[in-house]
């Protein structure tokens, strides 16, 4: 049996390097990532914080698995909130490309284990990242 993945395309009236910007700027991603501030140097090898708000926990954690700035960037992350916690690192990839007046951003959400609860907890929360992520990237 395949192992669950999200997948979600987009279009964004923006360009290539400002949707990177939205992905990749703490703080444009404390604005919509339910005001986590995603905070890394975004070369490959170099380590992801997710600082949650004060009061939310302790910081995910990820590694830059591939960034290939303004076009592809994919990391591992590990949830570090509850039984998600103890749940093997998950991979996420963001496919910027040029679209017309626009972008097509695609986000691939996989290496879920079967059964995950992260996979069951990020089916609607990537829904609103991205909803924020795009309004963002559009202004």
């Amino acid at each position: 049996m395949a192992k669950p993945e999200l997948v979600y395309v987009n279009h964004i009236k923006s360009t290539p390097e400002r949707v990177w910007q939205a992905i990749t700027d703490p703080t444009f991603t404390q604005r919509y990532w339910y005001g986590t501030r995603v905070e890394s140097d975004w070369k490959v090898g170099s380590p992801i914080t997710f600082k949650k708000p004060e009061g939310m926990g302790a910081p995910d954690t990820g590694k830059v698995l591939v960034a290939d700035k303004p076009r592809k960037l994919q990391f591992s992350w590990h949830i570090a909130w509850g039984e998600m916690s103890k749940e093997p690192d998950s991979r996420v990839t963001f496919t910027i490309d040029p679209d017309g007046d626009g972008v097509k951003l695609t986000l691939v959400h996989d290496e879920f284990t079967e059964g995950s609860q992260a996979y069951e907890n990020l089916k609607n929360g990537w829904k609103g990242i991205l909803a924020g992520l795009i309004k963002t990237a559009e202004e």
